[in-house]
């Protein structure tokens, strides 16, 4: 979980008094890496406050607006909470804020082999969506050329070049593909942001990667989030969440061939952020060889 902000930096009466709660309670969520969540349990019911520690007020009204609009398209996911004054942000304590209705149900990590077609079919449906949420990013889950000069600058040599490699030969055989139209992507769909619910169906959470891009590329990095198992891909599980997949939305052969691409795309990207992440901008001992898992990783992707 984030820790950007505690219980202890919060003041419960007057978040309670801006939503309207009685006999307020706030438990701190695991999970997530950009913001602070809590459960909050009032006698009004069970909510999800999240302090947006990483955005702008502008930018988080963004992430509440695009929210509220995939839940209206139908999206099982969570539904935005306006606050007494009919705000979808508050600020507190200068802080902005967010408040969703508390899914019940449980993020289980590994997810099930026997939900990972529905996971699959889970993302084609958001694939298929209207591409009409609002002020929608355009790939923005890709590395941007401002991630790819600082990859020229990474200490651990070996794997800047590793990575720069890896990247050319993405771009090149991505390169040599048809153009085909982008779709409301996820970008993240990995365990963490899926919850299941009593009634053994998949809500999706945490849209703060949402983007028009390759429906193929956020395949690849469902596959990377759900079918990798102790540092490898797991073919008989990625196998499934295509099948989940396919049988909504299917995929010409051209497009099942490129699929090791784009999860080697999609491991690229990860690997990225986590060394920078862990080496540069907040040094963490415990994690600063995280990001080598991705070296396996990629190395089981021939045969799938």
């Amino acid at each position: 979980m984030a820790t950007y902000t505690s219980i202890d930096d919060l003041d419960l009466s007057q978040i309670a008094a801006r939503y309207g709660w009685d006999d307020l309670h706030l438990e701190a969520l695991h999970g997530g890496a950009a913001n602070s969540s809590f459960k909050a349990t009032a006698e009004q019911g069970d909510f999800v406050l999240t302090i947006l520690d990483n955005h702008d007020l502008a930018g988080a009204e963004a992430l509440t607006a695009r929210t509220e609009a995939l839940f209206r398209l139908g999206v099982p996911t969570t539904e935005v909470i306006h606050d007494v004054g009919g705000r979808s942000i508050s600020v507190i304590s200068g802080r902005p804020v967010m408040v969703k209705r508390w899914i019940e149900g449980q993020v289980v990590d590994p997810l099930p082999s026997r939900l990972l077609p529905a996971a699959g079919e889970l993302l084609a449906h958001l694939h298929d969506l209207p591409q009409d949420v609002p002020d929608l990013p355009a790939r923005t889950r890709r590395l941007s050329p401002e991630h790819l000069k600082l990859i020229e600058e990474f200490p651990d040599r070996r794997f800047a070049e590793w990575l720069s490699e890896r990247l050319d030969a993405v771009r090149r055989e991505e390169g040599a593909l048809p153009s085909v139209p982008d779709v409301v992507s996820h970008g993240d769909l990995f365990a963490d942001n899926l919850i299941l619910r009593p009634d053994d169906k998949l809500a999706v959470i945490d849209w703060e990667t949402v983007s028009l891009d390759s429906a193929l590329l956020d395949l690849g990095m469902t596959l990377l989030g759900l079918a990798n198992v102790a540092g490898r891909l797991d073919h008989d599980r990625a196998h499934q969440i295509v099948t989940g997949y396919t049988k909504v939305r299917p995929l010409s052969d051209e497009e099942v061939a490129t699929l090791p691409t784009e999860v080697e795309h999609a491991a690229l990207i990860i690997a990225f952020h986590r060394y920078h992440r862990h080496n540069i901008r907040f040094p963490d001992e415990r994690k600063r060889h995280l990001h080598e898992e991705m070296y396996g990783f990629v190395d089981s992707l021939p045969g799938f």
